[in-house]
């Protein structure tokens, strides 16, 4: 199992965050500042240049930033040697169900570990919430070619055949 964090700001409602739940269960830890979360981790932000894909399998663990989309234009996310965006995905997710790309913490951790070789991982963490295999079955056919993808350009053609 590959470990799970986010960096959560405080910024959208406890009561309706994914991350915060998830750390409830145990299946992610929760750090309050960026400056805390491993520098060798894969970071989820959907600013980096540069796609997951399965040339990131060796990765030590996977952190996603759990924040409203405005505070993400200003974290300093730059810092971080690894950051990667995910390719285009369907949000599942109750308040986003449909919109491509508005992913919770949640999909969005569960869908790097697809691409990383981890789908029982992934459904583990997403049986956490009523929606959430709905996810996975949602976007089946792109994750299951993500995933087959050799390396980030690889997963950029094929993002591009969805557009």
């Amino acid at each position: 199992m590959i470990p799970l964090f986010a960096c959560r700001d405080n910024s959208c409602d406890p009561k309706k965050c994914t991350a915060k739940r998830l750390e409830t269960t145990g299946l992610v830890r929760i750090f309050p500042r960026l400056t805390q979360v491993p520098r060798n981790t894969i970071l989820l932000d959907p600013t980096a240049k540069q796609a997951l894909s399965p040339a990131d399998r060796p990765a030590r663990s996977i952190t996603a930033i759990d924040c409203s989309w405005e505070v993400l234009e200003h974290a300093s996310l730059r810092t971080f040697r690894n950051r990667r965006a995910l390719p285009y995905l369907v949000a599942a997710n109750p308040v986003n169900y449909g919109r491509p790309l508005r992913l919770t913490s949640a999909e969005a951790l569960a869908a790097a570990l697809v691409i990383l070789g981890e789908p029982a991982q992934a459904a583990l963490l997403l049986d956490a919430f009523r929606w959430g295999p709905h996810f996975l079955t949602l976007n089946e056919d792109p994750l299951s070619r993500y995933a087959l993808a050799t390396d980030s350009t690889e997963v950029v053609r094929i993002q591009e055949d969805y557009l």
